[in-house]
């Protein structure tokens, strides 16, 4: 169980940092303030190396929630072990993060369309969602919360 745990951490720990990564790359948040200009990190000025990049985390990080769902309950997991408050909240960010980046997606499509207001309200709480996480995460980490009771 350990192992599979710690697997299981380890895939989630890089999933969620390269896809934070390739998020705030797509702000040119690198370009503007010049760490682009580092050797070796010109390629987060690259908006479709990051774009695609981003999207291709997401599915890793859907199948990953998918997988952690199904086994779960399946499992038969919840009659043994209790998740924690912080455990809720995480999941709670990530699928507001997995609602929000989807209709961020679905605006891409041809023939939808979102006004304006609505494409940056989606953008700030895929934004606010995305840095709750990330607090949530530090915060477990520096508590050395876990998932489970």
């Amino acid at each position: 169980m350990k192992k599979t745990m710690d697997f299981k951490n380890w895939i989630y720990g890089v999933t969620l940092f390269f896809i934070t990564l390739s998020g705030f790359a797509q702000m040119p948040v690198f370009k503007r303030y010049y760490i682009a200009d580092i050797p070796g990190f010109g390629w987060l000025a690259k908006f479709y190396v990051t774009h695609i990049m981003h999207y291709s985390f997401a599915i890793i990080l859907i199948v990953f929630v998918t997988y952690n769902v199904f086994d779960y309950f399946f499992n038969r997991s919840m009659t043994t072990v209790k998740l924690t408050k912080t455990a809720y909240i995480k999941i709670i960010m990530i699928m507001g993060l997995i609602f929000s980046g989807s209709l961020l997606v679905l605006r891409n499509l041809p023939g939808v369309f979102l006004s304006h207001s609505t494409i940056i309200a989606l953008d700030l709480i895929h934004l606010g969602l995305c840095m709750g996480l990330l607090a949530a995460v530090f915060y477990s980490w520096i508590k050395k919360k876990e998932w489970y009771d």
